[in-house]
């Protein structure tokens, strides 16, 4: 049971690995419209779903519905306005991870041209109004949708209408977790900025380079939060996971309403919904689950400041974060430490409208990514992990060096685009 701070910080703990086997995981989101250019339901979900069975996923129910596929240690997973998500596996190194990247896109595409539907890879929908998209029938989303709004006025946006990309790196002991989380969260504007692809809304110009990093900003339990910006630790993330309230319990098959209740509440038996029952570590990573900052704790890191992109753009952002993070941490956190937080924040809150314009300690991002791109090949180099060709993990920043060359970001090679087309018809995947 989880009833002291002391099982969080355990739980934590139990989630060290060895140096030597850091492992790598990607999270990421697609949208999906039929031909008439609407949001899929949940009756045409099955469809793909049925057609992924046949290549080896297996479905997982939720009652007498498919929520979720599992293949190995991959998972399908369906998201509130039936945007579907692929859970990576767990892999060695940014080869395997572009490799597993194609491989999902390539059957999805052949999924959607039997089904004649289309893919849109951006970080926010840019076509539909909220109250066109249909929802599904996840019971955990039904509570989700009725809670988030409270304390978030864009949290149905970002349930509803966001795609993103996360990137899951491990940690080999308390004070690797604290540098790595450190450097994370001083990087979300850098982040923000140079991977922004969500710059259209409604078919307008949003007037951000990333509108769904807007939306995370305004979203319940979600943001940068200053504490993230010290140097964090076990405890420290306890205490913080230990305050915010709790979006349900979950109750065999049933989610139940807590009413506002923190965590703190369950774990010394005060959530009388579920009759006092103390929590376990199932309801500990729900709950870790469902707060949505900008990077959090399970046992692994997530970075979540990515907007979705094509297949090209899910190798370059996991390289970029494993070349500082795993091949340069040091000389990468002996930058930002000189950095205000107060000016960390504001480059954060300006990042997702300015883009790469954004000022931070005198220089723009546009400038810090430069830099930190020199650092994140450096990294790479160090760890020098080859494939078939015999070629290095750099090769997969290809798509930021182009980004600095031309000092234009998707997001603004986009609305390029969208001068000559306002149909939207280059959006859509082949």
């Amino acid at each position: 049971m989880i009833t002291t701070k002391e099982n969080i910080i355990q739980y934590f703990q139990e989630g060290i690995k060895n140096k030597n086997n850091l492992k790598i995981g990607v999270e990421h989101e697609k949208f999906i419209f039929n031909k008439l250019r609407k949001r899929v339901d949940y009756q045409i979900i099955n469809k793909i779903f049925d057609l992924f069975k046949n290549s080896g996923w297996h479905p997982i129910f939720e009652g007498n519905d498919i929520i979720a596929l599992k293949k190995n240690d991959q998972q399908i997973t369906l998201e509130p306005g039936n945007q579907i998500e692929l859970s990576g596996a767990k892999l060695n190194n940014i080869h395997e991870i572009c490799k597993e990247a194609h491989d999902y896109i390539f059957e999805l595409k052949q999924i959607s041209s039997k089904l004649n539907l289309r893919i849109i890879s951006l970080g926010f929908d840019p076509i539909s109004k909220l109250n066109e998209i249909p929802g599904n029938p996840k019971k955990r989303y039904e509570i989700m949708t009725k809670e988030m709004p409270k304390n978030g006025r864009l949290s149905l946006d970002m349930m509803y209408r966001t795609c993103g990309t996360q990137v899951n790196l491990d940690y080999c002991s308390e004070e690797d977790f604290t540098k790595k989380f450190k450097l994370s969260c001083y990087l979300v504007p850098l982040s923000t900025a140079l991977f922004a692809n969500s710059s259209i809304v409604e078919k307008k110009n949003s007037n951000y380079y990333s509108y769904r990093s807007k939306v995370w900003q305004e979203t319940s339990r979600g943001g940068l939060p200053i504490e993230f910006l010290d140097n964090m630790d076990f405890e420290k993330y306890a205490k913080f996971i230990m305050k915010v309230p709790i979006l349900f319990a979950q109750r065999k098959n049933n989610y139940v309403e807590v009413n506002g209740k923190n965590f703190e509440d369950f774990m010394n038996g005060r959530l009388d919904e579920i009759n006092n029952e103390l929590p376990d570590e199932n309801d500990l990573s729900n709950h870790l689950s469902t707060i949505f900052t900008e990077n959090r704790l399970k046992q692994y890191i997530e970075i979540r400041s990515i907007d979705t992109c094509d297949w090209d753009c899910l190798c370059n952002a996991p390289a970029f974060f494993v070349g500082l993070l795993y091949g340069n941490l040091e000389e990468s956190l002996e930058i930002v430490s000189k950095w205000n937080k107060k000016n960390l924040l504001n480059a954060y809150i300006e990042a997702p409208r300015k883009g790469l314009r954004t000022e931070l300690e005198g220089k723009n991002i546009y400038e810090w990514n430069k830099i930190f791109f020199k650092l994140a090949k450096k990294g790479l180099e160090k760890r020098n992990q080859l494939n078939k060709s015999k070629k290095n993990e750099t090769i997969y920043l290809n798509n930021i060096n182009q980004i600095l060359n031309s000092n234009k970001t998707n997001a603004e090679l986009m609305l390029s685009k969208f001068q000559d087309d306002k149909d939207l018809n280059y959006l859509y995947e082949n």
